[in-house]
């Protein structure tokens, strides 16, 4: 399995941003922004970037939090504290450092898990890229935070293709969204089933090779 190292970045408002990255030990395929689930930055977000990288794929996950872990009750605080203007210049930075490796717009992607897919689809709507994917994401009928908007209401402003993967127990809120996302001017999908499963992994994968070409 591929390494993984953090490294800081400095961003214009004069924050840093830590970052995890993972490249590829052969040909680069294009680049992707992992976006981190509620708890922080995992075990599993790691290992994430590190299959990515397997897989050819130059992959680079924002800290979106000022700690890399949270636990408990915090939890709940960082994500309520959540802004979309914060999130798109971090996320627009980790786009940049691709660009600087040579990663062209269009073979760039961003994938988000739990709150990091919510995240995902607001930045398909406000960014020219490659392709998008979203992982069981809270949030779709009302916002996640008072810094972010509500998926539904974004989802017709989707600018890059966007798969959805969301559990298949799920609730009408994700029929709700797939009927939204139906309006967007771009290719879009929204499928339901185990999201822990092989399955996921191999249609996000599927999706990012059929949009970035």
């Amino acid at each position: 399995m591929t390494t993984t190292r953090t490294e800081t970045l400095s961003l214009t408002d004069g924050r840093e941003l830590r970052v995890t990255i993972a490249e590829p030990d052969s040909a680069v395929r294009g680049g992707l922004v992992v976006l981190h689930e509620a708890r922080g930055i995992t075990a599993g977000v790691r290992t994430l970037v590190s299959s990515l990288a397997d897989e050819g794929w130059l992959a680079i996950a924002p800290h979106l939090y000022d700690a890399d872990r949270v636990h408990g009750d915090d939890i709940k605080d960082q994500v309520s504290k959540l802004n979309g203007d914060r999130l798109l210049a971090d996320t627009d930075v980790a786009f940049v450092w691709l660009g600087q490796q040579g990663v062209s717009a269009d073979r760039m992607g961003v994938v988000g898990f739990d709150i990091g897919g919510t995240v995902a689809m607001v930045v398909a709507a406000s960014r020219t890229i490659g392709a998008a994917v979203t992982v069981q994401a809270p949030g779709i009928l009302e916002p996640l935070s008072d810094g972010l908007p509500a998926l539904v209401d974004v989802a017709a402003d989707l600018t890059c293709p966007w798969l959805g993967i969301f559990s298949d127990d799920d609730s009408e809120e994700v029929s709700k969204l797939r009927d939204a996302v139906i309006s967007s001017e771009t290719a879009s999908d929204l499928v339901r089933f185990n999201v822990s499963s092989d399955e996921a992994w191999v249609r996000a994968l599927n999706w990012f090779d059929a949009h970035m070409r």
